[in-house]
């Protein structure tokens, strides 16, 4: 079994066994942080302690799960990085390439939000791995479908890639263990990709994974002689996720 991280330890301690169990204001009283929502400008959310309490302040007016992300954040810091002040911008569970207190908080965040311990066997159950399974996960845990997502594809229950894109390009991207890093995404979507039709157009997001060309998405060499699954879903503003599942074993080696 893999050893529990430390917010999972935490969970642990304190009998969550569902999802609907994972109450953070509780979790925050529990570690001596008490948390507050006000009109903040420039940020989602701050922590200001000693060594003993904190105070986490979160914006009143945003979305509910963007709420329970900063928190979860906020409880990062005040694990990791007990007696500062740090006041935080960061985009909901955006993989960070760089190593620094806000990817170890937004870590810290994503173990509490969606424990492995509880999210694997659940996402196990369902049918099959997309949007679809995704938004329902997302609706159990109470988090934002591209938290969800960003956790399905970092499980590792299948090779699959999530690519983040606005008009301008590619966001980020993160991929399965899997999957070898020399299958890096190109920068701009292909016009041939049924993502290019959802990012830049009006119509209905697809129901279902479609079949396509490996070299809609990657221009290494020999690209064209594959094919994988792709389904993309819009998010936030001017944003969409494509899931990319590699259902070819070729491509894995």
């Amino acid at each position: 079994m893999k050893k529990l991280t430390a917010a999972e330890e935490l969970l642990c301690s304190l009998g969550v066994t569902e999802p609907k169990d994972i109450d953070l204001e509780a979790i925050a009283f529990h570690v001596n942080a008490t948390v507050r929502y006000r009109p903040l400008d420039g940020c989602e959310a701050r922590i200001v302690g000693t060594n003993t309490k904190a105070i986490i302040t979160v914006k009143e007016d945003s979305h509910p799960r963007r709420k329970r992300f900063s928190i979860a954040h906020e409880l990062g810091h005040w694990h990791h990085h007990r007696g500062k002040c740090l006041v935080c911008r960061a985009e909901d569970f955006a993989p960070r390439r760089l190593a620094s207190p806000e990817q170890t908080a937004d870590r810290f965040a994503a173990d509490l939000l969606l424990p492995n311990y509880l999210f694997r066997p659940l996402a196990l159950s369902q049918n099959r791995l997309d949007f679809p399974s995704i938004r329902h996960l997302a609706d159990e845990f109470d988090v934002s479908i591209t938290a969800t997502a960003i956790r399905m594809v970092e499980t590792d229950l299948a090779p699959l890639m999530l690519i983040c894109h606005t008009k301008q390009g590619r966001k980020w991207f993160a991929r399965s263990r899997s999957v070898p890093e020399h299958w890096f995404p190109q920068e701009q979507l292909d016009s041939e990709s049924y993502a290019f039709d959802v990012q830049f157009g009006t119509g209905p997001e697809p129901r279902m994974p479609h079949k396509i060309g490996a070299d809609a998405w990657f221009d290494r060499g020999g690209a064209d002689r594959y094919e994988l699954q792709e389904q993309t879903a819009r998010v936030g503003q001017g944003e969409t996720l494509t899931l990319l599942t590699f259902t070819d074993s070729s491509m894995l080696s």
